[in-house]
């Protein structure tokens, strides 16, 4: 980042487990995930305190499991389990890089990370770690995204993130339609009236009912973090009307 001053105090960054993938078909791809650990230690040392949810769809999908026939619990508790793998890599690109990160997961795995206790997690922030947040809500039927804007809520952070492979919120699939527009900006009503594939309809109602805003960017951007936590508008800007 510049020298200029950050805009948030706190975040909350939501990562997809896809975009560890890169360009690989499955798993995480190191060169992306150290580019990740980069930006977000980048964004630390400027006076950030962060907070991290990681997916795992590119390791494991509960509910595509749970369509071919595999029992729904069963498949979320997988997918959950499949997050802690992500955000253990996450921890291990950070820590060689010389920061301090916690993995904190709503589900007890007490030999490889803590439990997530919102006391502790606010004071690992506070004192300058990079907290990642496993498991989801550690509940089935409750997306990554949803534990993202509870989480968000939870640490009263300034903003939440969502990092994807677009750059913004579009009236369309850009990648099957050329015609499409990006947004700007969104109020909570319209995602969920225009079924905007932002988060899913859960995730935007705590959103809306707490008043925390979301934006949507492109992660695979290098520098946008830094520069949407210097207050450039990059993607797409989800707040109350």
């Amino acid at each position: 980042m510049s020298d200029a001053a950050p805009k948030y105090r706190r975040i909350l960054l939501k990562l997809s487990g896809e975009a560890l993938m890169g360009e690989e078909d499955y798993g995480i791809d190191p060169k992306v995930i150290g580019r990740l650990a980069d930006e977000i230690i980048e964004a630390s040392k400027a006076g950030v305190q962060i907070g991290v949810v990681i997916g795992g769809g590119n390791i494991f999908r509960g509910a595509g499991l749970a369509a071919a026939g595999m029992d729904r619990v069963t498949g979320d508790h997988m997918g959950m389990l499949a997050t802690v793998i992500n955000a253990l890599a996450m921890q291990d690109a950070l820590e060689k890089r010389g920061a301090y990160a916690r993995v904190m997961s709503a589900i007890q795995i007490h030999d490889v990370c803590e439990d997530y206790i919102l006391r502790r997690a606010v004071r690992h922030i506070e004192k300058g770690r990079i907290a990642i947040f496993a498991a989801g809500t550690g509940n089935p039927f409750f997306t990554t995204d949803s534990a993202a804007a509870l989480r968000a809520i939870e640490l009263n952070a300034d903003l939440l993130l969502k990092a994807t492979k677009v750059d913004g919120v579009y009236t369309a699939d850009p990648a099957k339609h050329s015609d499409a527009e990006r947004f700007e900006t969104l109020t909570y009503d319209e995602v969920i009236e225009r079924k905007l594939a932002v988060m899913d309809t859960a995730a935007i109602a705590l959103c809306r009912d707490h008043g925390m805003p979301l934006r949507i960017y492109d992660q695979t951007q290098p520098g946008n973090l830094g520069r949407i936590l210097r207050g450039e508008p990059i993607g797409t800007l989800v707040e109350a009307a």
